[in-house]
């Protein structure tokens, strides 16, 4: 004989030889629904610094990841004074040919690929090269900047000479790319290329940017 037990919690004595049988209770799952959480109102703290390697304090916004486009037309003329320079040094940047040439004196010392700034972002005009750093950051990337020859200011950011960037991840950005604008300013060479440049130029070496 099949025996249910109750779910009850009923202790009632029955009669000997007789046993209480009940229907089994039905189970049904419930839908409950979600609780809406309003959250309140709480106190903004301020992030937490995470320690990184100090960057050099050059703010490069003009690098970005996009595809590179050779469709552009002339930029208009503009001349930063230069800094006092006896020297017999010159570089020459000339956009149409996205090519460098760097001379002493009157020879031809290095002749190198480069890529110029996107949408005419390279300005055309005399500068020449305001600062030196072996790996400069720019910051809202995330990326380095080897051998970085600063050569202008645009508003609160200065654009230079550099190698290839590198992503914090050590990703070379753009290397199949050179030849064609590819920055937002900066005029871009060959890794190799740029240590070259970096170990020739001094500051104060005259920059001529041509169209």
């Amino acid at each position: 004989m099949a025996i249910v037990i109750s779910a009850c919690a009923n202790n009632a004595t029955l009669p000997e030889n007789q046993i209480m049988v009940q229907t089994p209770i039905s189970f049904s799952m419930a839908e409950i629904s979600k609780p809406t959480y309003t959250p309140s109102p709480t106190m903004t703290l301020p992030p937490t610094l995470t320690p990184t390697a100090t960057p050099e304090p050059i703010a490069q916004a003009e690098i970005v990841v996009d595809t590179p486009t050779s469709e552009y037309v002339a930029p208009v003329y503009e001349v930063d004074a230069p800094v006092v320079y006896t020297g017999g040094k010159y570089i020459l940047v000339d956009i149409s040919e996205q090519h460098m040439y760097v001379y002493e004196g009157d020879a031809l010392v290095y002749s190198f690929v480069s890529s110029t700034g996107m949408n005419n972002a390279t300005r055309v005009g005399n500068f020449s090269v305001l600062n030196k750093i072996p790996n400069a950051y720019g910051a809202t990337w995330d990326l380095w900047m080897p051998n970085w020859l600063g050569i202008y200011w645009a508003g609160s950011l200065q654009n230079g000479i550099h190698a290839l960037p590198i992503l914090s991840n050590g990703v070379t950005l753009w290397s199949g790319y050179l030849g064609v604008p590819i920055s937002y300013g900066c005029v871009v060479l060959g890794t190799y290329e740029a240590q070259l440049l970096y170990d020739w130029a001094e500051v104060g070496t005259p920059v001529e940017i041509q169209w």
